[in-house]
């Protein structure tokens, strides 16, 4: 069957030299896999609320902190936390501008902590101190500055009690106790108004929050064909207005916006190729200004003529895709994160008053003048007539002018995203460059299930684990292959979670199509699976039933099996490698340990890599380092692309490998010598 293929040529990434006449790719320098994948030099650069300071992720002494600087002297920051082993990834101010604000685990269990440290005084707090507990963040408000809401489930591990957090004290006060509620939405005055009932369809029920409790008549309906995609996400500054992403009587998700009083839907933006998933907020009133849609890339729609000149202004301005990641309270403002894909991502201080940028950092600045390959969006068509949009990105120097096809046929990497109910997007992606950088063509598929491109796309994916869902990946690499960019017989499939799965069903379902798999924290029995999820995601679970299948039914318990890769283990031919966090709690140790002992069993060549201190997948630079040695050795072996020896990259992980050290070349070596 002929698949077809729309280069969308006007939104490539070229490569670093901007086309011309082919050069041999072992000609490319190695990119040295910790300049990739060690700790960015600087990330997540964002202004305070008042606008004084500039705040950031970076390494202190090998692990990632918070740091802070005066916006008008960036140079001159200082570290804000000490943390020494587990990373901090993420974190946001406080309304008040006086701390930072962030969430952390211990060894990936996912048991998530809040933290506060005071800009002035530098003192950090555990703001939840509380033991096998997983803080959510409920509401943040420009308006209420010195207090939060937070959920915390440690008296019943299912479900979140929202409390009132006082910044100053710390204090915790019950605001609602939570009996059976998925969620709450709450205004800019931080009262809660929505609060979220799970349905046993798969769908969730809303109900208004007054000062009398929660009100027994529902608010809103959302059917199961309707829940991956639609949801409110939070109100007006003067409550009279709440938004919604929005699926309910069309196929992509719309922007709407929901008069309180009379429940009047009014339209506010919508597209027919992809879900809305991206707004920009006015920070006085909170009205929507642009709103953005993600298909072959990010496409942004303003509804204010202002921010329109200034979004106009930055994409004339910089090269490549752009993102707003902070705005002050005044909107005066922002910073700005340019991605070229190209060349390292830079951020910017933009001044609206003077039009002006001032670039902060370059992310990984020692990437900068590397010959970094561009990224192509595609359309590649399945069996069945689906549009399955793709990324592929190809050797530097591997292929002549404009989409260009490389001379000869490549082994390639299948990369497959987790989930599944996620997506793949352009953007720089270290996997994609690295792997490009080994001589390997990556093609990353958004399959159906994916979210994104509208409910009967996502919806298409139910009951598919195994199925349909696979078909899409092998029709991705049929195209790859009739278009002259794969070699069939020299493809691998690798992924992490869902795309762990993929690499495990690729190799028991299909095992002639691959030539080796990459399994990281991918699940290997769908039954040990589902019965194994973490207390926290039971107002999910019938969701995941009934995109699955149900274990409490004969029918759903037989698909569960059929569907697992471990039962089909047997027929495991090609070499596969494992990695697996310890700690993960969402895919357990015992899955990749399973699939594992099967194969031995069967007596099958396996490589296990196991990690004491990691969970659903490796936060710590050093675990993912050496896991990516131990990838790309064995994946030269099997491919034949090029590879950075193993070397010491292990010595300074936690790297365990349990079975199979014999069968990735230089592993012993590097283990032991």
């Amino acid at each position: 069957m002929r698949r077809m293929f729309t280069p969308v040529t006007a939104m490539c990434a070229g490569t670093a030299d901007g086309g011309g006449a082919a050069t041999s790719h072992n000609e490319v320098p190695l990119i040295e896999r910790e300049r990739l994948f060690g700790n960015p030099h600087r990330a997540q650069g964002r202004l305070s609320p008042d606008g004084r300071w500039l705040a950031w992720i970076a390494p202190l002494e090998g692990v990632l902190n918070l740091w802070v600087a005066p916006i008008d002297h960036p140079d001159q920051g200082r570290a804000m936390t000490a943390e020494q082993v587990r990373p901090i990834r993420s974190y946001f101010w406080s309304p008040d501008s006086q701390a930072l604000l962030y969430v952390n685990d211990t060894g990936g269990d996912e048991n998530f902590r809040l933290f506060g440290v005071n800009i002035d005084s530098g003192e950090t707090r555990t703001l939840t101190p509380f033991k096998e507990t997983r803080v959510q963040i409920i509401g943040i408000s420009r308006l209420v500055r010195d207090r939060l809401l937070v959920g915390i489930n440690n008296r019943d591990p299912r479900w979140h009690d929202v409390y009132s957090l006082d910044l100053a004290s710390g204090e915790l006060t019950l605001v609602l106790e939570n009996e059976g509620y998925a969620g709450f939405i709450a205004d800019e005055h931080l009262e809660l108004r929505l609060a979220a009932q799970p349905r046993e369809d798969g769908g969730e029920t809303y109900f208004r929050i007054t000062a009398n409790g929660i009100e027994d008549e529902p608010f809103a309906t959302i059917g199961f064909e309707d829940s991956a995609n639609t949801g409110p996400i939070g109100f007006t500054r003067d409550g009279n207005t709440v938004y919604w992403i929005d699926s309910r009587e069309r196929d992509t998700a719309a922007l709407m916006a929901q008069d309180w009083h009379s429940g009047e839907l009014r339209l506010i933006g919508h597209s027919p190729r992809a879900d809305v998933t991206g707004i920009l907020l006015d920070p006085v009133s909170d009205e929507v200004q642009a709103w953005a849609i993600d298909y072959l890339r990010t496409e942004w729609t303003a509804l204010d003529d202002t921010i329109a000149a200034d979004l106009a202004f930055l994409e004339g301005e910089l090269k490549g895709d752009i993102s707003v990641t902070s705005r002050t309270d005044d909107d005066r403002r922002w910073t700005v994160v340019n991605d070229p894909v190209t060349a390292p991502a830079e951020t910017w201080l933009y001044d609206r008053d003077t039009r002006t940028l001032t670039s902060l950092y370059i992310s990984r600045p020692e990437l900068s003048g590397e010959q970094l390959a561009g990224m192509t969006p595609l359309e590649i068509t399945a069996r069945d007539g689906k549009t399955l949009v793709s990324y592929l990105t190809l050797p530097e120097g591997s292929d002549a002018d404009g989409f260009r096809r490389p001379t000869s046929p490549l082994p390639m990497v299948l990369l497959v995203h987790g989930g599944p109910w996620a997506r793949d997007s352009y953007g720089s992606n270290a996997y994609h460059q690295w792997l490009a950088n080994r001589g390997y063509a990556v093609l990353s598929v958004n399959y159906r299930g994916s979210t994104g491109f509208g409910k009967r796309f996502t919806g298409a994916g139910d009951g598919e684990w195994a199925g349909a869902m696979h078909n899409d990946l092998l029709d991705a690499v049929a195209w790859a292959v009739e278009a002259g960019i794969a070699d069939a017989e020299r493809v691998a499939i690798m992924g992490g979670s869902y795309g762990g799965y993929a690499a495990l069903v690729g190799l028991t379902f299909t095992p002639e199509q691959f030539a080796c798999g990459v399994d990281i924290v991918g699940p290997s029995n769908l039954e040990t699976l589902l019965s194994t999820i973490p207390p926290y995601w039971e107002a999910g679970k019938r969701q995941m039933y009934r995109r699955m299948a149900d274990p409490e039914t004969e029918e759903g318990a037989a698909w569960l099996k059929e569907r697992s890769p471990l039962t089909h283990a047997g027929q495991i031919s090609q070499p596969l490698l494992i990695g697996q966090g310890a700690n993960d709690p969402r895919v357990k140790q015992a899955e990749s340990d399973q699939i594992v002992d099967a194969m031995k069993a069967n007596g099958i060549p396996v490589t296990y890599v196991l990690f004491p201190d990691e969970g659903h997948g490796f936060a710590r630079p050093v675990n993912n380092i050496a896991f990516n040695a131990v990838t790309e050795a064995f994946l030269a072996e099997t491919l034949g692309g090029r590879f950075e020896p193993i070397g010491e990259a292990l010595k300074t992980s936690s790297i365990q490998v349990p079975h199979g050290v014999e069968y990735t070349p230089g592993l012993d070596e590097a283990l032991n010598g």
